[in-house]
């Protein structure tokens, strides 16, 4: 918008030029013709002195040397307004150029400002949704660990993604259902559990130790098919249980 501005009324101000111009010019090529033919006269005066000088009285001799002066002095008079001609056209020329000079400073300027302005509005933006994106993940992950607690309080039954599987399940159907579960796009704030800190998924099983750090196992990576009977411990609690 600003660009189409300082456009349209620079083009408003040079409308005119190219006549101002066009006429400064016609002016100084009339001048100069002016000029060239005074010269000519001046120079047709002075043959015809010279040739009749001697028959001259002194009153013609003066007439002649009066009309060459005065055509020279004339002749010096439209160089002095060629000169001025050139001048006034240099100033017109000179004036838009610094008139543009000027609105192309002014333009970069505002750009400057509005990109400086975007910039900040970008970062702010970015700001503000860095920490929508933070929040939203640490309200996942607390949620997550809300769910892992309240299931590990209430019953045995793992947070399992194919909770619907029958616990009859043969190892072949389990290990094919496992691999395609790894197969999909894990959110990356998803909780980890078992050995293979991997997200949760096929049949899983909770450690009876209520002080194990990882709590839930699949039951592939622990060797089971099937849910035991009684209490239930992973393979490091279960060492530390024999050393004690």
């Amino acid at each position: 918008m600003a660009n189409s501005l300082y456009l349209e009324h620079y083009l408003e101000s040079i409308e005119s030029l190219p006549y101002d111009l066009q006429r400064n010019f016609s002016l100084q090529r009339d001048l100069d013709q002016r000029a060239h033919d005074l010269l000519d006269d001046i120079d047709k005066l002075c043959e015809e002195y010279i040739s009749k000088v001697r028959d001259l009285l002194p009153a013609e001799r003066k007439e002649y040397f009066t009309k060459i002066e005065n055509a020279f002095q004339k002749s010096r008079e439209y160089g002095d307004d060629k000169v001025q001609l050139a001048v006034q056209t240099y100033e017109m020329v000179d004036k838009h150029i610094r008139r543009l000079d000027s609105d192309l400073s002014r333009f970069e300027e505002e750009l400057k400002q509005q990109r400086q302005q975007q910039q900040q509005q970008g970062n702010a933006e970015e700001g503000t949704s860095a920490e929508k994106s933070r929040k939203r993940k640490t309200d996942k992950v607390d949620t997550a660990k809300k769910k892992k607690k309240g299931k590990k309080d209430d019953s045995d039954d793992p947070p399992s993604l194919m909770s619907s599987l029958s616990t009859s399940a043969t190892p072949l159907i389990t290990m094919a259902t496992d691999m395609n579960v790894l197969d999909m796009p894990v959110d990356p704030n998803e909780p980890t559990y078992c050995l293979c800190h991997q997200v949760s998924y096929g049949e899983m099983i909770g450690c009876d130790n209520n002080d194990c750090l990882i709590e839930w196992f699949h039951f592939g990576c622990v060797g089971l098919t099937t849910k035991p009977k009684g209490k239930w411990y992973c393979p490091k609690c279960s060492a530390d249980r024999k050393k004690k």
